[in-house]
């Protein structure tokens, strides 16, 4: 019957009310230009770990081999620690990353919107023009912070987001592409604090061509998710 055993896709948990709340949001964009794009300011908080946790290994090894250095699969509790990056990006510009130092909630979400991105917002869209995107965590949907944004609709806009959509913003791209280049990078992190400077590093020296690429697939991302009805997309 030609059925081979793999790794099940990772995809959003959706259920039935996720698909049309995406379709609907979704279908708000279907006919927004690529100007339109470039005003959009996309955000994302990310993990990255010293011991980077890659799901199934296999080895191979005959009987009684298993506890040769070459077959274990070693590890540390917690994955030796990590850090959380919060970024932005839009055509225009990276900003710089926040390390995210403690537990994200509303107050610290407030204030890194307050003290990071607002000065982003207000230099790489002087007329007020600009569109920022962010997901539906508890901490950014809290009064305090909602009521923020706003008092400051005059300078930017808030983009309406659908739920369980990381696989619709292109930022999951670029962490992608920073957890590859952190771990082709030799020899492997050994403390939070060169873990820390890699990141930075890496996402310093991002190209702008790559992340303008992403912005210019967005009209693609937006007509999957509509042929796909607001189900899980392969993008």
């Amino acid at each position: 019957m030609r059925l081979c055993s793999r790794r099940p896709t990772r995809v959003p948990l959706l259920t039935k009310c996720h698909r049309q709340l995406r379709l609907q949001r979704t279908r708000e964009h279907r006919d927004w230009t690529m100007d339109e794009w470039k005003r959009v300011a996309w955000s994302v908080k990310s993990r990255f770990l010293i011991h980077h946790v890659v799901g199934r290994v296999k080895v191979l090894r005959l009987p009684g081999e298993q506890l040769l250095p070459s077959c274990p699969a070693g590890h540390t509790q917690a994955s030796g620690g990590g850090i959380m990056l919060w970024g932005t990006f839009s055509w225009a510009a990276l900003r710089p990353v926040v390390v995210v130092e403690q537990t994200m909630k509303a107050a610290n979400y407030l204030n890194i919107t307050a003290d990071q991105l607002h000065p982003y917002m207000v230099f790489v869209f002087p007329t007020g023009n600009g569109i920022f995107q962010q997901d539906n965590a508890p901490c950014r949907k809290a009064r305090i912070v909602l009521e923020w944004f706003e008092e400051h609709t005059d300078e930017f806009h808030l983009m309406s987001w659908p739920p369980n959509s990381l696989d619709l913003n292109p930022m999951e791209h670029i962490s992608d592409v920073m957890e590859g280049q952190l771990r082709a990078q030799t020899p492997p992190c050994p403390n939070i604090s060169t873990l820390r400077d890699r990141c930075l590093d890496i996402w310093y020296n991002l190209s702008p061509v790559m992340y303008q690429k992403l912005v210019a697939s967005m009209p693609r991302r937006v007509a999957a998710f509509l042929k796909a009805k607001g189900g899980a997309k392969r993008y």
